[in-house]
């Protein structure tokens, strides 16, 4: 066992289910390719990653997909929001004798190795490294041990999540991360040309 693990949520590829505000404008098909392909990246990014990898699923585990079990352990998200299903994978994997867990999400075409490499080396020197999304929430979180209350009383998906993180962790020493942005809305695929094929 490596004593970093990289957690990956996703949500299960299925048609209406996912990228549902990207969907509003370029159909439910469009917004399916796109996370399809926003998956394969992330499967690529963090493959041949050194710590030990773990994709929690949205719905159920699947089986045979791009996550090869010789790589990527597999879990189901527990919880009835957000929060709460980062809360217990966080709590499961320190709880196995991880000593730093990192959590990323599935949608994030700048995302690299390096960053994610970078946000566990600075668990070196800090408490908690937050990877701040432009959207005013985070596309990377890792720590050491579980802050009380960082995953509670927070409105996910409004532009808020980041700052009342940080109000939560004010007595902890944060690392802040570049900020890059995630894949939500029409907006967001303007910038990356390699979208293009999709709309």
């Amino acid at each position: 066992m490596n004593e970093n693990l990289l957690l990956i949520f996703t949500r299960n590829p299925e048609l209406g289910k996912v990228k549902t505000r990207l969907a509003k404008t370029i159909g439910a098909e469009s917004a399916l390719n796109i996370y399809k392909f926003l998956l394969k990246h992330t499967q690529k990014t963090t493959q041949n990653l050194s710590c030990d990898k773990s994709v929690y699923y949205s719905v159920k585990i699947r089986e045979n997909d791009i996550w090869d079990t010789k790589i990527f352990q597999k879990h189901k998200q527990l919880g009835s929001d957000l929060g709460e299903r980062m809360e217990n994978a966080f709590k499961d994997s320190l709880e196995l004798g991880y000593k730093k867990v990192l959590i990323i999400g599935s949608d994030l075409i700048d995302l690299s190795e390096k960053i994610i490499e970078e946000g566990f080396l600075q668990l070196e020197t800090n408490d908690i490294v937050i990877g701040p999304a432009q959207d005013g929430g985070y596309y990377l979180l890792a720590m050491k041990n579980l802050p009380l209350n960082i995953f509670k009383n927070k409105d996910w998906g409004a532009s808020t999540v980041r700052k009342d993180t940080m109000l939560d962790l004010k007595d902890k020493k944060v690392h802040l991360l570049e900020e890059l942005n995630d894949i939500d809305v029409y907006e967001d695929l303007k910038n990356h040309n390699i979208f293009q094929k999709f709309l």
